[in-house]
Protein backbone atom coordinates (compact mmCIF):
# COMPACT_ATOMS: atom_id res chain seq x y z
CA UNK A 1 0.00 0.00 0.00
CA UNK A 2 1.21 3.50 -0.77
CA UNK A 3 0.04 7.10 -1.15
CA UNK A 4 0.77 9.42 -4.07
CA UNK A 5 0.05 13.15 -3.66
CA UNK A 6 0.04 15.34 -6.77
CA UNK A 7 0.61 19.05 -6.25
CA UNK A 8 -0.48 19.62 -9.84
CA UNK A 9 -3.81 17.84 -9.38
CA UNK A 10 -4.29 18.67 -5.67
CA UNK A 11 -5.18 15.03 -5.25
CA UNK A 12 -4.21 12.15 -2.96
CA UNK A 13 -4.38 8.65 -4.43
CA UNK A 14 -4.16 5.47 -2.34
CA UNK A 15 -2.84 2.35 -4.09
CA UNK A 16 -2.87 -1.23 -2.87
CA UNK A 17 0.17 -3.53 -3.04
CA UNK A 18 -0.74 -4.60 -6.58
CA UNK A 19 -0.79 -1.00 -7.79
CA UNK A 20 -4.58 -0.75 -8.05
CA UNK A 21 -6.28 2.50 -7.05
CA UNK A 22 -8.24 2.12 -3.80
CA UNK A 23 -9.27 5.72 -3.12
CA UNK A 24 -8.90 9.21 -4.59
CA UNK A 25 -9.33 12.31 -2.44
CA UNK A 26 -9.12 16.04 -3.17
CA UNK A 27 -6.58 17.83 -0.95
CA UNK A 28 -5.18 21.28 -0.36
CA UNK A 29 -1.40 21.74 -0.17
CA UNK A 30 0.61 24.89 0.52
CA UNK A 31 -0.55 28.22 -0.86
CA UNK A 32 3.15 29.05 -1.28
CA UNK A 33 3.78 25.97 -3.42
CA UNK A 34 6.45 23.29 -3.07
CA UNK A 35 9.53 23.68 -0.89
CA UNK A 36 11.49 21.91 1.80
CA UNK A 37 13.05 24.64 3.95
CA UNK A 38 12.24 25.26 7.60
CA UNK A 39 9.92 28.26 7.91
CA UNK A 40 9.02 28.24 4.22
CA UNK A 41 5.34 27.31 4.77
CA UNK A 42 5.70 25.18 1.61
CA UNK A 43 4.75 21.55 1.02
CA UNK A 44 7.80 19.25 0.84
CA UNK A 45 8.32 17.01 -2.17
CA UNK A 46 9.82 13.57 -2.54
CA UNK A 47 9.62 10.24 -0.76
CA UNK A 48 8.14 10.11 2.75
CA UNK A 49 6.57 7.64 5.16
CA UNK A 50 3.79 8.00 7.70
CA UNK A 51 5.80 8.45 10.89
CA UNK A 52 2.86 8.30 13.29
CA UNK A 53 -0.94 8.14 13.37
CA UNK A 54 -2.59 10.44 15.88
CA UNK A 55 -6.22 10.84 16.92
CA UNK A 56 -7.65 7.37 16.39
CA UNK A 57 -11.10 7.09 17.92
CA UNK A 58 -11.54 10.83 18.37
CA UNK A 59 -14.81 12.45 17.38
CA UNK A 60 -15.00 14.20 14.03
CA UNK A 61 -13.86 17.85 14.25
CA UNK A 62 -11.75 17.23 17.36
CA UNK A 63 -9.22 20.07 17.57
CA UNK A 64 -5.49 19.24 17.91
CA UNK A 65 -2.61 21.47 18.97
CA UNK A 66 0.88 20.01 19.20
CA UNK A 67 -0.64 16.64 18.21
CA UNK A 68 -2.78 16.59 21.36
CA UNK A 69 -6.53 17.06 21.62
CA UNK A 70 -7.43 20.42 23.15
CA UNK A 71 -10.82 19.16 24.26
CA UNK A 72 -12.48 21.49 21.76
CA UNK A 73 -14.77 20.52 18.92
CA UNK A 74 -14.58 22.76 15.87
CA UNK A 75 -17.72 24.73 15.08
CA UNK A 76 -18.67 28.00 13.43
CA UNK A 77 -18.82 29.86 16.76
CA UNK A 78 -15.34 28.70 17.76
CA UNK A 79 -13.97 29.66 14.33
CA UNK A 80 -15.54 33.11 14.44
CA UNK A 81 -13.70 33.93 17.64
CA UNK A 82 -10.29 32.86 16.26
CA UNK A 83 -10.27 33.75 12.55
CA UNK A 84 -6.45 33.46 12.13
CA UNK A 85 -6.09 30.02 13.70
CA UNK A 86 -4.74 27.17 11.54
CA UNK A 87 -7.15 24.38 12.44
CA UNK A 88 -5.92 20.77 12.63
CA UNK A 89 -8.91 18.51 13.03
CA UNK A 90 -10.10 14.90 13.42
CA UNK A 91 -6.93 12.90 12.55
CA UNK A 92 -3.22 13.43 11.92
CA UNK A 93 -0.85 11.41 9.73
CA UNK A 94 2.61 12.76 10.63
CA UNK A 95 5.08 12.54 7.72
CA UNK A 96 8.82 11.86 7.81
CA UNK A 97 11.14 12.42 4.84
CA UNK A 98 13.24 9.61 3.37
CA UNK A 99 15.79 11.61 1.36
CA UNK A 100 18.70 12.95 3.45
CA UNK A 101 19.60 16.48 2.51
CA UNK A 102 16.37 16.98 0.54
CA UNK A 103 13.50 16.33 2.96
CA UNK A 104 15.24 14.66 5.88
CA UNK A 105 17.67 16.03 8.51
CA UNK A 106 18.98 19.55 8.97
CA UNK A 107 17.02 22.55 7.71
CA UNK A 108 14.83 20.49 5.36
CA UNK A 109 13.52 17.82 7.75
CA UNK A 110 9.83 17.16 7.05
CA UNK A 111 9.13 15.58 10.43
CA UNK A 112 10.76 18.44 12.37
CA UNK A 113 8.73 20.87 10.26
CA UNK A 114 5.61 19.08 11.58
CA UNK A 115 4.17 18.37 8.15
CA UNK A 116 0.95 16.35 8.41
CA UNK A 117 -1.89 14.99 6.37
CA UNK A 118 -4.79 16.20 8.51
CA UNK A 119 -8.40 17.20 8.64
CA UNK A 120 -9.44 20.84 8.26
CA UNK A 121 -12.68 22.81 8.47
CA UNK A 122 -14.97 21.50 5.77
CA UNK A 123 -15.80 25.01 4.61
CA UNK A 124 -12.17 25.57 3.59
CA UNK A 125 -11.41 24.83 -0.07
CA UNK A 126 -9.85 21.58 -1.26
CA UNK A 127 -8.61 20.99 -4.77
CA UNK A 128 -6.63 24.25 -4.65
CA UNK A 129 -3.39 25.17 -2.82
CA UNK A 130 -4.35 27.01 0.37
CA UNK A 131 -2.60 25.40 3.37
CA UNK A 132 0.35 26.56 5.46
CA UNK A 133 2.45 23.61 4.27
CA UNK A 134 0.55 20.53 5.39
CA UNK A 135 -1.82 18.44 3.28
CA UNK A 136 -5.40 19.30 4.24
CA UNK A 137 -8.31 16.92 3.72
CA UNK A 138 -12.02 16.95 4.41
CA UNK A 139 -12.73 15.44 7.82
CA UNK A 140 -14.69 12.42 6.58
CA UNK A 141 -11.91 11.70 4.06
CA UNK A 142 -9.02 11.83 6.56
CA UNK A 143 -10.94 9.60 8.98
CA UNK A 144 -11.48 7.02 6.22
CA UNK A 145 -7.86 7.22 5.06
CA UNK A 146 -6.61 6.96 8.66
CA UNK A 147 -8.36 3.61 9.05
CA UNK A 148 -7.01 2.27 5.75
CA UNK A 149 -3.27 2.96 6.11
CA UNK A 150 -0.79 1.73 8.72
CA UNK A 151 2.15 3.66 10.12
CA UNK A 152 5.11 3.23 7.78
CA UNK A 153 3.04 3.59 4.61
CA UNK A 154 5.14 5.21 1.83
CA UNK A 155 3.95 8.65 0.74
CA UNK A 156 5.27 10.30 -2.42
CA UNK A 157 4.64 14.04 -2.95
CA UNK A 158 5.42 15.35 -6.42
CA UNK A 159 4.55 18.12 -8.84
CA UNK A 160 3.33 15.83 -11.64
CA UNK A 161 -0.28 14.84 -12.35
CA UNK A 162 -1.47 11.56 -10.84
CA UNK A 163 -1.63 8.73 -13.36
CA UNK A 164 -5.10 7.50 -14.20
CA UNK A 165 -4.04 3.93 -14.87
CA UNK A 166 -3.01 1.37 -12.28
CA UNK A 167 0.47 2.00 -10.96
CA UNK A 168 3.21 -0.62 -10.77
CA UNK A 169 3.81 -2.43 -7.47
CA UNK A 170 5.42 -0.55 -4.60
CA UNK A 171 8.88 0.78 -5.32
CA UNK A 172 11.61 -1.56 -4.02
CA UNK A 173 13.66 -0.20 -1.15
CA UNK A 174 16.94 1.55 -1.83
CA UNK A 175 19.15 4.12 -0.13
CA UNK A 176 21.61 6.75 -1.36
CA UNK A 177 24.83 7.43 0.51
CA UNK A 178 28.07 9.33 0.11
CA UNK A 179 30.62 7.00 -1.48
CA UNK A 180 34.37 6.89 -1.03
CA UNK A 181 36.19 6.59 -4.35
CA UNK A 182 38.93 4.37 -2.97
CA UNK A 183 36.61 2.07 -1.05
CA UNK A 184 33.70 2.01 -3.54
CA UNK A 185 35.67 2.32 -6.77
CA UNK A 186 34.74 -1.13 -8.10
CA UNK A 187 31.01 -0.62 -7.59
CA UNK A 188 31.06 2.88 -9.11
CA UNK A 189 33.10 1.76 -12.11
CA UNK A 190 30.88 -1.28 -12.70
CA UNK A 191 27.70 0.81 -12.92
CA UNK A 192 29.26 3.40 -15.22
CA UNK A 193 30.83 0.75 -17.44
CA UNK A 194 27.50 -1.04 -17.89
CA UNK A 195 25.49 2.13 -18.56
CA UNK A 196 27.90 4.32 -20.53
CA UNK A 197 30.38 1.97 -22.18
CA UNK A 198 28.20 -1.08 -22.86
CA UNK A 199 24.72 0.43 -23.22
CA UNK A 200 25.51 3.88 -24.68
CA UNK A 201 28.68 2.89 -26.58
CA UNK A 202 30.84 5.63 -25.03
CA UNK A 203 34.56 5.19 -25.71
CA UNK A 204 36.02 3.75 -22.51
CA UNK A 205 38.98 6.11 -22.76
CA UNK A 206 36.55 9.06 -22.49
CA UNK A 207 34.67 7.60 -19.54
CA UNK A 208 37.69 7.41 -17.26
CA UNK A 209 38.83 11.04 -17.27
CA UNK A 210 41.27 10.88 -14.35
CA UNK A 211 39.40 13.24 -12.00
CA UNK A 212 37.23 10.79 -10.04
CA UNK A 213 39.55 10.94 -7.02
CA UNK A 214 38.87 14.70 -6.79
CA UNK A 215 35.07 14.33 -6.86
CA UNK A 216 32.36 13.58 -4.31
CA UNK A 217 30.38 10.48 -5.31
CA UNK A 218 26.80 9.39 -4.53
CA UNK A 219 26.02 5.67 -4.56
CA UNK A 220 22.54 4.10 -4.54
CA UNK A 221 22.27 0.60 -3.12
CA UNK A 222 19.36 -1.82 -2.91
CA UNK A 223 18.06 -3.56 0.21
CA UNK A 224 20.82 -6.18 -0.05
CA UNK A 225 23.54 -3.53 -0.32
CA UNK A 226 24.14 -4.05 -4.04
CA UNK A 227 25.09 -0.94 -6.04
CA UNK A 228 22.34 0.15 -8.47
CA UNK A 229 23.15 3.76 -9.39
CA UNK A 230 25.68 6.55 -8.99
CA UNK A 231 26.57 10.16 -9.72
CA UNK A 232 29.35 12.60 -8.88
CA UNK A 233 29.91 16.24 -7.94
CA UNK A 234 33.05 17.95 -9.26
CA UNK A 235 34.92 20.54 -7.17
CA UNK A 236 33.56 23.33 -9.41
CA UNK A 237 29.91 22.40 -8.81
CA UNK A 238 29.31 20.28 -11.90
CA UNK A 239 27.08 17.23 -11.45
CA UNK A 240 27.83 14.34 -13.76
CA UNK A 241 28.16 10.64 -14.47
CA UNK A 242 24.56 10.06 -13.40
CA UNK A 243 23.85 6.38 -14.10
CA UNK A 244 21.16 3.90 -12.98
CA UNK A 245 21.11 0.22 -13.88
CA UNK A 246 18.29 -0.65 -16.32
CA UNK A 247 16.34 -2.83 -13.87
CA UNK A 248 16.05 0.09 -11.44
CA UNK A 249 14.92 2.81 -13.81
CA UNK A 250 11.48 4.24 -13.14
CA UNK A 251 11.74 3.68 -9.38
CA UNK A 252 13.00 7.13 -8.38
CA UNK A 253 16.67 6.17 -8.04
CA UNK A 254 17.92 8.84 -10.47
CA UNK A 255 15.84 11.51 -8.74
CA UNK A 256 17.17 10.46 -5.32
CA UNK A 257 20.77 10.55 -6.58
CA UNK A 258 20.30 13.98 -8.13
CA UNK A 259 18.69 15.41 -5.01
CA UNK A 260 21.48 13.97 -2.87
CA UNK A 261 24.12 15.66 -5.04
CA UNK A 262 22.14 18.91 -5.08
CA UNK A 263 21.99 18.90 -1.29
CA UNK A 264 25.70 18.12 -1.11
CA UNK A 265 26.44 21.04 -3.43
CA UNK A 266 24.46 23.40 -1.22
CA UNK A 267 26.24 22.08 1.88
CA UNK A 268 29.62 22.75 0.21
CA UNK A 269 28.61 26.34 -0.47
CA UNK A 270 28.14 26.28 -4.26
CA UNK A 271 25.98 29.18 -5.44
CA UNK A 272 25.33 27.51 -8.79
CA UNK A 273 25.15 23.85 -9.81
CA UNK A 274 25.90 22.88 -13.41
CA UNK A 275 25.51 19.76 -15.53
CA UNK A 276 25.58 18.59 -19.14
CA UNK A 277 22.37 16.71 -19.80
CA UNK A 278 21.72 14.27 -22.59
CA UNK A 279 18.89 15.92 -24.53
CA UNK A 280 16.42 13.11 -23.85
CA UNK A 281 16.86 13.78 -20.10
CA UNK A 282 16.25 17.55 -20.16
CA UNK A 283 12.79 17.16 -18.66
CA UNK A 284 14.13 15.03 -15.79
CA UNK A 285 16.55 17.76 -14.72
CA UNK A 286 14.08 20.58 -15.40
CA UNK A 287 11.65 19.07 -12.91
CA UNK A 288 14.30 19.61 -10.21
CA UNK A 289 14.77 23.26 -11.19
CA UNK A 290 17.65 23.12 -13.69
CA UNK A 291 17.41 25.41 -16.71
CA UNK A 292 19.12 24.83 -20.09
CA UNK A 293 21.46 27.43 -21.57
CA UNK A 294 23.64 27.63 -24.66
CA UNK A 295 23.42 25.58 -27.82
CA UNK A 296 23.12 21.82 -28.16
CA UNK A 297 26.50 20.10 -28.44
CA UNK A 298 27.97 16.66 -29.03
CA UNK A 299 29.77 14.78 -26.27
CA UNK A 300 31.00 11.24 -26.93
CA UNK A 301 28.63 11.02 -29.89
CA UNK A 302 25.55 11.93 -27.80
CA UNK A 303 23.58 15.22 -28.03
CA UNK A 304 23.77 17.32 -24.85
CA UNK A 305 22.62 20.68 -23.44
CA UNK A 306 24.25 22.55 -20.57
CA UNK A 307 21.96 23.23 -17.59
CA UNK A 308 22.29 25.22 -14.38
CA UNK A 309 20.52 25.72 -11.07
CA UNK A 310 20.94 28.85 -8.95
CA UNK A 311 21.40 27.87 -5.31
CA UNK A 312 19.93 30.31 -2.82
Amino acid sequence: MRIEISLADQELVLFDDAGQVLRRYPVSTAARGPGEGVGSHCTPRGRHVIRAKIGGGSAINTVFVGRRSTGETYCAELAAGQPERDWILSRILWLSGCEPGFNRLGEVDTMRRYIYIHGAPDELPVGVPASHGCVRMRNADIIELFELVPAGTPVSINELPCLEQAMPPSTPLFTVRLADWNRDRDALRRIRYEVFVVEQKVDEALEWDGIDSQCRHALAVDGAGEAIGCGRLLPDGHIGRMAVLPAWRGHGVGQALLRFLMALGRELGHRELLLNAQTHALGFYAREGFEPFGEEFDDAGIAHRAMRLRVA
